[in-house]
């Protein structure tokens, strides 16, 4: 995989449009390339709306796509979903491992939260959650005492 410098202001570009882009890395991955209907798929949107982001991310200069062929990411584009896959990743990490949110809730609300929060941002859960582990958590009963706190407050 590509590594990208990160940078502290990745795009201006909205949620949703980081949500295509990320979607479309995710299909290369998977798959080895990306059309629209296996973006609107994966989205739960209809092919004109891809349609529609696609022509935008196009002239935005973070996709590469002919009429009917398959959809590819720039060197921006890769950039970007890089970027937004990574902040993913780490709250995702945070919520689950460390605060213990159910598995299919984290990931949701990580996608939620990758868009409203900075790179900076993300990398300062990230460091928490490394140094709580390194520092904090030496033994399992201290991970074990830590979920057993913080599930005493949901009662």
């Amino acid at each position: 995989m590509t590594r990208f410098k990160r940078s502290e202001k990745i795009n201006n570009l909205s949620a949703s449009l980081e949500d295509y882009l990320e979607t479309i890395a995710m299909l290369k991955k998977e798959k080895k390339h990306a059309r629209v209907g296996d973006i609107a798929k994966s989205l739960n949107v209809k092919n004109s709306s891809v349609n529609v982001a696609i022509n935008f991310l196009a002239k935005n200069g973070s996709v590469m796509h002919e009429r009917y062929g398959y959809v590819d990411l720039t060197h921006q584009g890769k950039k970007i979903a890089y970027e937004v896959q990574k902040k993913h990743d780490i709250l995702n990490k945070f919520l689950n491992k460390l605060l213990f949110i159910d598995t299919e809730i984290a990931a949701k609300e990580a996608c939620e939260i990758e868009h409203a929060v900075s790179v900076a941002t993300t990398h300062r859960f990230e460091r928490l959650y490394m140094f709580l582990n390194k520092y904090f958590f030496k033994k399992d009963e201290d991970i074990i005492n830590l979920k057993k706190y913080l599930e005493k407050w949901e009662e």
